[in-house]
């Protein structure tokens, strides 16, 4: 069959136009995920076992890797997945809610742990378009006679490998953070005490890959009582041949207890004004216990020089035991000082562990006088708690007995209302220290997390805590033992709402969130190792904006802004026996806003 010359042209070039849209277009509308699975050194993994669920938690694809680590999963539908690498003698890493784009494809970079297994999203890459698609090239690699220079590379996936196995040398992987910060009342009143003003720094490196070791510090200095401190803290952690990765720690800290609480203590005319000072060592380990029990534990040995010494030893232990698909089943229990390490923070990765570490190093211990004798906050808690993820969900719930001895409550405009030998200025605010004596209390907390998308979650909570308040306002004496004698238990059912969200055109960052309250109550509630809702009176918002970097440095810049207890909620006023009113409050109105370099 013949056709004239111009007829045949017309009928090709009609035909090659009209399917190449359509080879075209079949790419462009699904997607791909590809990543690189290593250890703890660098070294590729081949044999893992990778499988991708889809967002209703069923299993789509299946994969090993290579020789070089990698896998990937062509073809994939617009959609959100989740990953989960396994391999021998390694905690399986998994990563949710990784969202497929049409003609993207999605690089990960996973590594293999023997306690911590972590997925991170590198970047997204273009995926190719044309006519021709790659199927030729695993022909040939799996072909017998394959020569080498018949191995055919993709370009970006050999940069990839390069970038992730980058830095060969003595000091390698150095990350740091250097943050300005300023508020008109000090931050978590109720862990410990921190100064309003401070400039605090974290640096963190690897010593020949296996030897982590990092230093940070603080200097700040309490505007409104005008006392300075500072702190310094230093670690080191190696990664062991079995996964474990121990770490040690030391921390200094010092506070020159200069204008009212110096002259609260010792008199205005004396020139030997006290000193608080605390040192502490800690240990910090997780180990793998089979395939399903996960152990964290460590301790803190902790010596305060104030007044008189003071020596505590604040262990802790958190099991979590995962019942593959039937969630995860965890335990917790503390006893001293709380184990901040243990609370969730609001960063990920390492930048989450260094803001983190300055929170820890900031946190002076909670002290109190009570009959002219120094005294330290301590607590033993018990936890039970379960957690339940399911597609875009995460169900929390958890339960807790908590003993507190010598509770320090925060009292408003109480100088000189009792005399120092049973109040104490408070080393960074104008407010005072009271010791509330010893308690216990019992409760529980249950919690609901939704993933609207890849950059906003809200979360609703209820729970039931026993918390202090007291049972009448008016005094009849201004002795500090009436007041203690009138503090009670009471039982308070509270309701949580937070949305936390990412503005991805901005690069912002924010958490707000409300606590309701059915009544008064003096202390917070309970601080839970195993439950990611925390107490937190009143309306609560947290901002972190970055912000443009000055030319030529290297690292990023974010300010960051909260408001906690914005409505001053939870206030509770005492009028004392000579009439004079105070009020006590767990957790006081502040603004606190800071700038940091992030590198």
């Amino acid at each position: 069959m013949t056709f004239p010359k111009t007829g045949g042209w017309a009928v090709l070039v009609a035909a090659v136009m009209s399917a190449t849209p359509v080879l075209a277009g079949q790419n462009s509308l699904t997607g791909s995920i590809a990543g690189v699975v290593s250890d703890a050194l660098g070294v590729p993994q081949m044999g893992a076992s990778v499988f991708l669920f889809n967002h209703l938690e069923r299993q789509v694809r299946k994969a090993l890797t290579d020789e070089r680590g990698t896998f990937q999963f062509d073809s994939l539908p617009a959609d959100h997945y989740n990953v989960r690498i396994t391999l021998l003698s390694f905690l399986p890493a998994v990563r949710n809610n990784i969202s497929v784009q049409p003609g993207v494809r999605r690089v990960l970079s996973i590594n293999m742990a023997g306690v911590l297994s972590t997925i991170e999203l590198v970047y997204s890459l273009p995926l190719q378009q044309g006519l021709m698609s790659d199927d030729w090239k695993w022909t040939l690699r799996s072909s017998m006679p394959t020569r080498p220079v018949l191995r055919v590379l993709d370009g970006s996936g050999g940069d990839l490998m390069r970038q992730l196995r980058a830095g060969s040398g003595m000091f390698t992987d150095t990350t740091g953070v250097v943050k300005l910060s300023a508020g008109d009342m000090p931050a978590a009143p109720t862990l410990g005490s921190q100064p309003d003003l401070g400039t605090a720094f974290a640096l963190a490196t690897s010593v020949h890959g296996a030897n982590r070791v990092g230093i940070s510090g603080n200097v700040g200095y309490g505007s409104a009582s005008g006392n300075p401190a500072a702190g310094f803290r230093t670690s080191f952690s190696r990664e062991m041949e079995d996964g474990r990765s121990p770490e040690l720690a030391v921390t200094m800290r010092q506070i020159f207890l200069a204008g009212r609480a110096g002259s609260a203590l010792v008199g205005g005319g004396s020139d030997s004004l006290p000193v608080l000072r605390t040192m502490s060592l800690s240990l910090n380990d997780q180990v793998h216990i089979g395939d399903n029990l996960l152990v964290s534990y460590g301790g803190t040995l902790e010596s305060v020089q104030f007044l008189q010494r003071l020596n505590s030893f604040s262990p802790y232990v958190r099991m979590s035991y995962d019942l593959d698909h039937a969630g995860v089943l965890e335990f917790g229990y503390s006893s001293g000082l709380p184990p901040t390490q243990l609370y969730e923070s609001g960063s990920n990765g390492k930048e989450g562990e260094q803001q983190q570490e300055l929170s820890g190093l900031t946190m002076f211990p909670r002290v109190s006088v009570r009959g002219g004798t120094a005294q330290l906050q301590r607590a033993r808690n018990f936890e039970l708690g379960y957690r339940k993820q399911a597609g875009s969900r995460t169900f929390r719930a958890a339960a807790y007995r908590e003993s507190l001895t010598n509770a320090a409550l925060t009292a408003v405009d109480a100088d000189g209302a009792f005399g120092s030998g049973d109040l104490l200025p408070d080393l960074f605010s104008t407010a005072s220290i009271f010791n509330a004596g010893h308690y216990w209390s019992v409760g529980y907390m249950a919690s609901l997390s939704q993933n609207l998308n890849e950059n906003w979650t809200v979360t609703v909570g209820y729970g039931n805590n026993g918390v202090l308040e007291a049972e009448r306002d008016h005094m009849t004496s201004s002795d500090p033992g009436e007041l203690r004698s009138a503090l009670r238990v009471q039982r308070r059912h509270l309701a949580v709402t937070r949305i936390a969200g990412y503005i991805p055109q901005t690069g912002t960052r924010f958490t707000t969130g409300y606590q309701f309250m059915n009544g008064r109550a003096l202390t917070p509630g309970h601080f839970y190792m195993t439950e990611q809702m925390n107490p937190a009176q009143g309306l609560n918002v947290q901002v972190r904006q970055p912000i443009p970097a000055m030319l030529g440095l290297g690292g990023r810049l974010e300010a960051t802004a909260e408001i906690r207890n914005i409505l001053a909620q939870g206030y509770q006023p005492i009028t004392l026996g000579d009439g004079r009113r105070i009020q006590l409050v767990h957790s006081p109105r502040a603004l606190r806003g800071g700038l940091a370099f992030i590198f």
